[in-house]
């Protein structure tokens, strides 16, 4: 895992990512992510909300079904990677259909952020040791975050 040098400003705006999704969590909305790994990154980022995982459901439309019936708005955080678009399409197909509301807000702003270098969200934890504010040379201390 290499770490990246980050200026001040991309440090600015991924705090500003995370405590916005935080402030989601609060007011109710579905986070979705791919996998633990996923979880653990934003975990180690500061996200202190919950998440739901994709891959703890048996498929798209045991996810869909689980999911329609609540009436709090979904962000999806999808990789975007070609599973993650096409479950992300799926995925918005079947709950607009059904009547959900869904937002790619986040996925969309992420990838701003990081000028298209975050293309997973497990990638936020090369990053976390910055947002964590531990910064310089010393990379043993990278372990404790």
């Amino acid at each position: 895992m290499g770490y990246r040098y980050l200026d001040d400003a991309i440090t600015t705006r991924l705090h500003e990512f995370i405590s916005m999704l935080n402030e989601e969590s609060e007011n109710g909305s579905i986070i979705v992510v791919e996998g633990k790994r996923d979880v653990e990154a934003l975990a180690r980022a500061g996200f202190n909300g919950n998440l739901t995982v994709y891959n703890r459901f048996k498929g798209i439309t045991d996810f869909v079904d689980s999911h329609s019936r609540i009436r709090a708005k979904i962000i999806l955080l999808l990789d975007m990677d070609r599973t993650g678009k096409y479950l992300t399409s799926r995925i918005i197909s079947q709950l607009q259909y059904r009547g959900g509301r869904v937002s790619l807000f986040y996925k969309k702003a992420l990838t701003r952020i990081s000028n298209g270098k975050i293309r997973h969200v497990e990638d936020l934890s090369a990053y976390a040791p910055h947002l964590a504010g531990i910064t310089g040379g010393r990379q043993d201390l990278y372990f404790y975050v």
